[in-house]
Order: structure tokens, then sequence, then C-alpha cells
């Protein structure tokens, strides 16, 4: 799998990924044109999102409705190294459920699939112009 995130001025940059497009920018107060969401925005968004996905996946399997279903994330920054520290998600079902479901179902939202990639060890490599078209230095 692949997508590519590529500049577009000041502080944007626009992630593609097949048919899809999605902008990043910082806020104004960063020096950015808030074009988008920043990256750290879309990053507890995407946790926020896959939980989504897998509580409503439980939702349909146990016909439980996902209209009003919400999920609102909170997070908060930490040092040494600077990066998120912290994501709260709170789940929302504007009906009840039983209490077996319950447990069921927070297990099967903790389950997430973004949220194991960052709750295992990651490795993530970064390299500089690993493709170098011939006749250009780097």
């Amino acid at each position: 799998m692949k997508l590519t995130a590529a500049y577009h001025g000041g502080t944007r940059y626009d992630i593609t990924s097949g048919k899809h497009r999605v902008v990043t920018d910082q806020p104004a107060e960063d020096g950015g044109q808030d074009a988008g969401m920043s990256p750290v925005e879309l990053f507890v968004g995407s946790v926020a999102s896959c939980v989504a996905y897998f509580v409503g996946q439980f939702c349909a399997r146990h016909n439980i409705s996902r209209d009003g279903l919400s999920i609102d994330a909170e997070w908060a920054m930490a040092e040494s190294p600077h990066r998120v520290g912290r994501i709260d998600i709170a789940i929302h079902l504007p009906h009840r459920i039983p209490s077996e479901q319950k447990e069921r179902l927070l297990k099967v939202a903790h389950g997430c699939t973004v949220h194991q990639s960052i709750a295992s060890a990651l490795t993530i490599t970064i390299t500089l112009n690993p493709h170098t078209p011939s006749g250009v230095r780097s």
C-alpha cells in the first residue's frame, strides 16, 4: 500500500491515496492558512474514525442501530520527544445496550487497526530520495 503527501505551498501538504485526497495544513496561528486539518488532528481523527468503524461493525452484527453513533476524541501533547501523549476516546450511542454487550463493544473498539498499530511496537523507516532518477544528484 502506498500514499503520497505533496507540498502545495506554505504549510499545506495534500495526501493522495488512489482517487482520494486529504488536505493538511497548519492553523493560522502556526503560520498556515488553515486549509485543512493539521497532521496531528488527522492522526487523532484516524484513531477516532477507526474506532467508529469497528464500533459500527459491532453494532451492525448485533442489530444495534448506528443512527446517532459518534466518537469524540480529545488529546494532550507530551514532550521529550514532542508528540501526542494521550488520546481519550468517548463513544456515544444514543440508546442503551446490555452490560454484556457493552464489555464486548469496548473490547472491539480497543481492537481497531489504527489503535493497535500505535499501541504495539511500530517500525517507521525514513529515507531521502530512495528512487533518485538517473542523472539527478541527491
